[in-house]
């Protein structure tokens, strides 16, 4: 289950490698104008992804018990809920886009750019809540395949439509012959276009998979008038979401901020900190992505366990995910240290930004190993409906720790000293989350 949510994670990775590499090739100042929003960016996914895991996490357990027309109840009342909070964060993106830049203190000569990107974005995320809302159930039901294959599909998507609305022009060649295309020419905001069309194609095929293809919840063949009462949202079902999802949003919203703190600090840093640091994230992504992609089995194989009561499955899934998570990340880590001059070498030509990314991401690599247990840990708190404390241990982890060091190192060790904080706070982080998964408290939470 591990292996096709890792692919499809990865696939990510390399969409967003190649954008940052095709924006990176328009010169620092673009990059940086993606760079200064990314952060505000993680708000919204966070939100998106932290209003579906309350249901998803339902259905994982009524499939895990066998209860198959209650989790299409879910769904469908889940697909209503997705669409009225994504429309929601639509028009708040895009009543705060033009001031966005601003407030984050970007230079005046990325401020056009970024706040563009940012609208465009923002207009997108209907299309984005029901991507993670459709890869989300499938995943839960056991089908970690298809979300992953057409997760892949969107990285290549993203790769055809952003030459096509980045570049000009567009110059390859193929066995011994130049070829020449004309492009739309739109720069940033291209880069942001093409995602969105991306977008919209796999969301398409995913809906269409989940609602009519899925053994376990598809819902098409039913009753019209039963069908389409049982998608208005009952109270009950909101208030165990919300209970499962809430502390989660929460938590994602004020980790996302300490990254836009983060960003806050790294500004005054000048345009090659900016660019170096968001080149830094999506490269780092190289090792944590992974571990994402067994956190999602991971939330799904302790739902379903703990769904079916099997209390001793539950944990020693619990455990054998963590180890799979650290091991995969740790030599991702060792891959990446070794690799991190090329890989930045293609990602940017400008050599102080691609110098500054390279010791950046080196230091972070030492805490992957234990950024993996968090990650993993937290997936396998999700499955069992645990929340809130992991999302308090969070929170004060990455406040507390990393913000702090990152404005007490930034001063005198400039980019390397924020990177170092985040290296610190990680390895803080899994620690303590071992130590919960440990002591087993985690398992409390579903009882309730």
């Amino acid at each position: 289950m591990s292996i096709p949510a890792i692919l499809a994670q990865l696939s990510t990775i390399l969409m967003e490698y190649i954008d940052a590499s095709m924006v990176g090739s328009l010169g620092a100042q673009a990059s940086a104008s993606i760079g200064l929003i990314a952060t505000t960016t993680w708000i919204f996914y966070g939100l998106s992804y932290a209003s579906n895991i309350g249901f998803s996490v339902q259905v994982a357990h009524k499939i895990g018990a066998k209860k198959f027309a209650s989790a299409r109840a879910i769904l469908k009342q889940s697909i209503t809920t997705a669409i009225m909070f994504s429309l929601i964060l639509m028009f708040i993106g895009i009543g705060i886009h033009n001031q966005l830049p601003i407030w984050l203190k970007g230079e005046e000569a990325i401020i056009k750019d970024a706040s563009l990107y940012f609208l465009i974005f923002s207009c997108r995320l209907p299309f984005l809540q029901l991507r993670f809302l459709s890869s989300s159930m499938l995943r839960c039901s056991g089908n970690i395949k298809t979300p992953s294959i057409l997760n892949v599909l969107m990285c290549f998507l993203d790769i055809l439509l952003n030459f096509l609305f980045i570049f000009s022009e567009i110059h390859f060649t193929f066995f011994g012959s130049d070829f020449t295309f004309k492009g739309l020419g739109y720069g940033v905001q291209g880069a942001a276009l093409g995602t969105f069309f991306a977008e919209i194609i796999v969301t398409s095929f995913l809906m269409y998979h989940l609602t009519r293809k899925s053994n376990e919840l598809a819902f098409f063949k039913e009753n019209i008038k039963n069908k389409l009462k049982s998608f208005i949202p009952t109270i009950s079902l909101l208030r165990k979401s919300c209970k499962i999802g809430f502390p989660i949003a929460v938590e994602n919203s004020i980790l996302s901020s300490a990254q836009i703190m983060t960003t806050v600090i790294v500004a005054p840093l000048g345009m090659v900190a900016i660019a170096a640091n968001s080149f830094g994230v999506i490269i780092e992504s190289l090792c944590y992505m992974p571990g994402y992609g067994v956190a999602d089995a991971a939330t799904t194989l302790v739902g379903q366990s703990l769904g079916a009561k099997r209390i001793d499955l539950t944990k020693r899934f619990a455990w054998m995910t963590t180890f799979i998570g650290m091991f995969t990340m740790g030599f991702c880590a060792i891959l990446l240290y070794m690799l991190a001059p090329f890989i930045t070498s293609i990602m940017t030509p400008d050599i102080l930004v691609q110098k500054a990314t390279t010791e950046a991401i080196r230091i972070e690599c030492f805490a992957e190993p234990m950024y993996a247990a968090s990650i993993v840990i937290y997936g396998i708190f999700v499955g069992a409906c645990d929340t809130l404390v992991p999302a308090i241990m969070n929170l004060l982890s990455i406040w507390c720790v990393r913000i702090v060091l990152a404005f007490l190192l930034a001063p005198s060790m400039g980019l390397n000293g924020v990177w170092l904080a985040m290296c610190l706070e990680l390895i803080f982080r899994g620690t303590i989350f071992i130590i919960r998964l440990y002591k087993g408290n985690w398992l409390n939470a579903y009882k309730k």
